[in-house]
């Protein structure tokens, strides 16, 4: 069993080079450490078996002036924390909205962030006030003053697929329409 793992490991990083379509079907779309609680819609493939039917986190539809984000709500501590952490591959225009309920400063720390992603600071008019693209993933073994961090200020913060945000039209003054969602 420890060498079928091992192969598997071996497998999936030289998946990870290539990204061909079947490596990309075959690499899990969560490692072990993921919230429990991520919504099957959000990701790019099937959750491992063990975790069926155990996901509970909501989904909201947000609406920009060119495309329709679906996004999995992240409105109580434990939520926000955990985030997309551990999550290896996320559905075009798919991803994350951490909600604070008013428009602060906001630092996130990429620790455990398998997946590049791009991030968007949202005011709570709807309007964008920052975006960070292409903030690089890190993996468990990163050193924490190598991890990434970014800084912004909103109510809310959206994480997307890395290279998303520019071509979707998600810039600075842009507004969104964002269902209201009230932080636990």
């Amino acid at each position: 069993m420890r060498e079928a793992g091992a192969i598997a490991a071996v497998a999936f990083a030289g998946c990870a080079a290539i990204l061909t379509p079947a490596c990309t079907r075959a690499a899990p779309v969560v490692a072990a450490c993921a919230n429990p609680a991520l919504p099957q819609v959000i990701l790019d493939g099937p959750l491992p078996a063990s975790d069926a039917g155990t996901h509970s986190l909501p989904t909201v539809e947000v609406t920009a002036p060119a495309v329709h984000l679906t996004l999995a709500v992240a409105a109580d501590e434990h939520s926000r924390e955990l985030g997309l952490m551990c999550v290896t591959r996320l559905r075009p225009r798919h991803g994350m909205i951490f909600v604070f309920g008013r428009p602060l400063q906001q630092e996130f720390w990429m620790k455990n962030t398998l997946v590049p992603l791009d991030m968007i600071w949202v005011g709570a008019d709807g309007r964008i006030t920052t975006v960070a693209q292409r903030v690089p993933a890190s993996t468990r073994e990163t050193p924490d003053d190598a991890v990434a961090r970014r800084l912004g200020f909103g109510a809310y913060v959206i994480e997307l697929r890395s290279g998303e945000a520019a071509p979707d039209g998600l810039r600075p003054g842009v507004v969104l329409s964002i269902p209201k969602i009230i932080p636990e």
